[in-house]
C-alpha cells in the first residue's frame, strides 16, 4: 500500500520537470561530446546527468534537504570514479582528462536539476557547454606556441646511448652529471636498444629549467668514452 500512497501526481510532475531538464541538458553537452568523438559521448553524459537528478529528487523526496546534501556528496565522489575510467596514460602523455571534466559537469548539472534548480542547471550547461567549444580556439592558439623551457614547469629527459658492456660506467657519469648540476633525480630507467646497445633514459623533477644548462650537461656527458650518444628533452607530461 506504500507504494500507492507514494503515487502523489504533483511531486510525479515535479520529478518529470527534473528529469526533463537533465536530459535535454545533458544532451547539449553530450551531442558536443559525441561530435568531437570523445570516448563519453551522447548516452554517457545523458546517463550521468539523469542519473544524478534521479539521486537527488529521490534523496528529496524521502529524506528531504539533508538527506538530498548527503547524497550529492556521493554523487561528486562516484562521479569521480568513473571519470577516471576515461582518463588514459599512453606513451608519457595523460588523455581524457576533459571528458572526465566534462562528466563531472554533467552529474553537476543532473543534481542541480533533482534539486529543482532549473535555472541553475541551464546556466551549468551553458558553461560548461562554452568551456568546451569558445575556449578551444584559444586552447589550440597557445598549443602552436613555441615551448618556453625556462618560464614552463615542465619534465625533463635525458637520454644516453651506450654499448651494453659499458651500461654501468654510462649510468654512473649520468647521474654525476645530473647531481653536480643540482637536478633533482626522479627515476632512471634501462631499456634495450638495438643488438648491443642500452639506452639509459634518466626523468628530472618537473620544475623551470635553463635550457642552456642542459645543453651545456649534455655537451659534457658526449666527452665521455662510454657513451654514444646523448640528447635531452623538455615535456609537458606529468
Amino acid at each position: 500500500m506504500q507504494a500507492i500512497e507514494n503515487i502523489q501526481l504533483a511531486e510525479i510532475a515535479d520529478t518529470l520537470v527534473s528529469l526533463c531538464t537533465a536530459f535535454i541538458m545533458g544532451s547539449i553537452i553530450g551531442i558536443e561530446r559525441q561530435y568531437r568523438q570523445r570516448t563519453a559521448g551522447l548516452r554517457t553524459n545523458v546517463l550521468v546527468c539523469v542519473g544524478a537528478a534521479i539521486f537527488v529528487d529521490m534523496a528529496f523526496r524521502v529524506a528531504g534537504s539533508d538527506g538530498a546534501s548527503r547524497v550529492i556528496a556521493y554523487v561528486v565522489s562516484g562521479v569521480g570514479f568513473l571519470g577516471a575510467g576515461v582518463i588514459m596514460r599512453e606513451e608519457g602523455s595523460v588523455r581524457g582528462l576533459n571528458t572526465a571534466a566534462t562528466l563531472w559537469g554533467s552529474a553537476a548539472i543532473g543534481a542541480c536539476a533533482g534539486a529543482d534548480l532549473i535555472v541553475e542547471a541551464i546556466l551549468a550547461t551553458l558553461f560548461v557547454l562554452s568551456a568546451n567549444t569558445l575556449l578551444r580556439p584559444m586552447v589550440n592558439y597557445v598549443n602552436r606556441l613555441p615551448l618556453d623551457t625556462e618560464a614552463s614547469e615542465i619534465t625533463q629527459l635525458i637520454h644516453v646511448i651506450a654499448a651494453d658492456e659499458q651500461r654501468q660506467e654510462a649510468m654512473s657519469a649520468l647521474q654525476s652529471a645530473v647531481e653536480q648540476g643540482n637536478y633533482p633525480l626522479a627515476e632512471i630507467e634501462v631499456s634495450p636498444f638495438g643488438p648491443d646497445e642500452v639506452q639509459i633514459e634518466a626523468t628530472l623533477m618537473a620544475t623551470a629549467v635553463n635550457s642552456k644548462e642542459m645543453d651545456k650537461l649534455v655537451q659534457r656527458l658526449s666527452k665521455n668514452a662510454a657513451i654514444r650518444h646523448v640528447y635531452w628533452q623538455a615535456t609537458t607530461a606529468e
